[in-house]
């Protein structure tokens, strides 16, 4: 196999926080230190009563820029502002017994890759005890060269860890892992995967994603790196495209990537159709999630970035509320009233107020309400919201956005989650703004659901506060520095980082709202190299499940059963290549069979309207309908209207179709 040369590897498991933005502790030693080069820009506060304690004459003024494309480091103000309304808030327990906060801990040595393993799916190259090892084998077969190297590199730290110990636990050796079946060794297939074919067949060169970089080694085509840096391909495993991108640029000077503009980054079209979060089951989404936790790290990895791994020791919190009350609990009380919540109804009912009132106020996000009032409306919200008697007419906007704001950073865990918060901060540091979009596409996947569907439902609010920039003066600059703070800085650490670890991450967090906000439109989308490899699993249960359905016939001795189920198997999974139409249901419609022809060009949205032009009593909305691809080698994918249906087939021939009421 081909390895990577650097011996240090991101390592991503549940016990990630922020370890640049803590303090040093003496019983654990202390962090790395941060860029000594950052120098401090702290200014004034907003209020002129109030100001900051930082504040510094040298500093020149912050002149607000409209631009949306790029952040002037000096442009921080607003950041340093809402520290400062942090501070001098409080939390909403008034004169309450303030709750605990997450502490941090350093993992022990081996325990971070025996976590990452596990939360891969891959606990039983360490565990010989742990379940389904066949699945785990199915996995491992599915993937890519720097996927298998990330997994590769973690067993053998495991394995060296383990050795020190004098366990005698044995794990297999990597290159048993990865050793074809029949084969002598791994080094030869390794090599075949590392080369391409391009297509027109030729050998000369290699193609990964939109890079194409020639085998003489004369660097990238300029050409093809100008489409490369606003093309985004997911067809192609991100870590493998960073990998080709860095051995083109071998003698060659990396292409400037220094400034903050945001490129204009799209997607190119696949006939098979985008799938978004939502759009699968559970079961082949609990595969996107271990798939994505490699692909991140092996980009990581293909980028030379080591991520020291923490863990977040449980803590006693609120077992009841609304501020201060862990996400999972908040959402458990909405859904006891409101069967299906997925955002909490207090975040919800804020943003619905602030869009009911206008969203032309002035300064909305920047400017904060009183403090004393703020803290006053969030203990009669924990009192009266759900009753419904809070006077919601009364609200004012910037106090609504206040208590917004409150809700998020007084979770005690953070949105953006202990587990992967020090990944989210350490996307900027790789190289290119495309490897750092790609690695908060996987990251997104990655977060819990509520996590997940919270985020969305305050970036999609963000974006509506930006859209009347021209009357509230809040540009995506604005809104990011000013939301930064209240994402990042939980309770776990807010209190313990040092001033100059704080003037660090300011840039840092501003920038990744940036790009969060800008394009969250591509970040929920499931990468299709991924869902592929979530196929080719499906494939392999598949045929496992055959073959054990065809050992039972066998031991029953029932000849006649067994071959007359051969055949309906054949007639089900290995249909004529040529026919000419599909079947679609639709039994929630009381539609049993609909039969469609195939075209080249029929796509998802024409079977739908075909399905509402032949069944006018449906009452359900067109967009709350969706066709379902169901079977062969999928668990379960509702379709973008843009799918064209024979190329879908083509994928997965075994596929039956639904029309069902939308289930995202």
């Amino acid at each position: 196999m081909n390895r990577q040369q650097d011996s240090k590897g991101v390592v991503l498991t549940g016990y990630h926080c922020n370890p640049e933005a803590l303090p040093p502790r003496p019983r654990v030693g202390s962090v790395d230190e941060l860029d000594s080069s950052v120098p401090s820009r702290r200014t004034g506060h907003y209020s002129p009563q109030v100001q900051s304690k930082h504040a510094s004459g040298t500093v020149p003024p912050y002149n607000r820029c409209s631009s949306q494309d790029s952040l002037d480091e000096l442009a921080l103000d607003d950041y340093w502002t809402e520290v400062e309304n942090i501070k001098h808030s409080g939390g909403a327990e008034g004169d309450a017994e303030p709750q605990e906060e997450v502490q941090l801990k350093v993992a022990d040595e081996g325990e971070q890759e025996e976590e990452w393993l596990k939360e891969a799916g891959l606990a039983t190259l360490f565990d010989e005890s742990a379940s389904d090892p066949e699945d785990s084998m199915v996995l491992l077969s599915t993937l890519t060269r720097t996927q298998a190297a990330a997994v590769e590199r973690r067993v053998e730290t495991l394995q060296q860890t383990l050795r020190k110990r004098n366990k005698q636990h044995q794990v297999p050796d990597v290159r048993e892992i990865f050793k074809p079946p029949g084969s002598s060794g791994s080094k030869a297939s390794d090599e075949s995967k590392s080369t391409k074919e391009t297509e027109n067949g030729k050998r000369d060169v290699k193609t990964t994603g939109d890079i194409t970089v020639k085998e003489n080694g004369t660097g990238p085509d300029q050409q093809g790196v100008a489409e490369a840096e606003t093309s985004i391909n997911l067809e192609v495993s991100f870590s493998e495209q960073a990998l080709s991108f860095k051995e083109g640029l071998k003698g060659v000077k990396a292409p400037s990537d220094a400034d903050d503009k945001l490129p204009d980054f799209k997607v190119k079209p696949d006939r098979t159709g985008q799938t978004k979060v939502g759009d699968l089951s559970p079961q082949d989404m609990k595969k996107v999630r271990r798939l994505s936790l490699i692909e991140v790290t092996a980009l990581f990895d293909t980028a030379g970035i080591d991520l020291k791994a923490h863990k977040a020791i449980k803590v006693k919190v609120k077992e009841s509320g609304l501020f201060g009350v862990p996400l999972s609990t908040v959402l458990e009380q909405d859904q006891k009233r409101l069967a299906g919540t997925k955002v909490p109804l207090l975040l919800q009912r804020l943003i619905a107020h602030v869009e009911e009132e206008g969203l032309d106020t002035e300064g909305i996000l920047r400017i904060p309400g009183a403090a004393t009032r703020v803290k006053t409306l969030a203990q009669e919200l924990e009192v009266k919201f759900y009753e419904g008697w809070f006077p919601w007419e009364s609200l004012k906007q910037h106090d609504a956005a206040s208590l917004l704001k409150l809700f998020i950073r007084e979770l005690p865990y953070p949105l953006l989650t202990v587990e992967y918060f020090n990944a989210f901060i350490s996307v900027l540091k790789l190289p290119t703004k495309k490897q750092q979009l790609q690695a908060l596409n996987l990251l997104v996947l990655l977060l819990p659901e509520s996590s997940r569907d919270t985020l969305k439902a305050l970036l999609e609010f963000f974006q509506r506060v930006i859209d009347h920039k021209e009357h509230n003066k809040m540009t995506l600059n604005n809104v990011a520095v000013v939301m930064a703070p209240n994402l990042f800085m939980f309770k776990g650490f807010r209190d313990k980082i040092s001033e100059k670890q704080e003037f660090a991450i300011a840039t840092r967090t501003a920038n990744i709202i940036r790009f969060l906000i800008r394009y969250q439109n591509l970040l929920w989308t499931i990468p299709k190299f991924i869902l592929n490899q979530v196929r080719k699993q499906n494939a392999e249960n598949q045929k496992k499940m055959n073959r054990e359905r065809a050992m039972k016939k066998l031991l029953k001795k029932m000849a006649y059963d067994r071959e007359k189920a051969d055949r309906q198997e054949r007639h089900t999974s290995e249909p004529d290549a040529s026919q000419s139409f599909i079947r679609v249901q639709a039994p929630q419609f009381c539609k049993v069979s609909m039969a469609v022809q195939l075209t080249e060009e029929l796509q998802a949205s024409d079977v739908l309207s075909r399905f509402l032009s032949q069944n006018h009593s449906v009452s359900v909305k067109r967009e709350d309908l969706c066709l379902y691809e169901t079977g062969g080698n999928i668990q379960e994918r509702c379709l973008d209207e843009k799918t064209y249906m024979k190329a879908l087939l083509e994928l997965n021939p075994s596929a039956e179709w639904v029309i069902k009421s939308a289930q995202r």
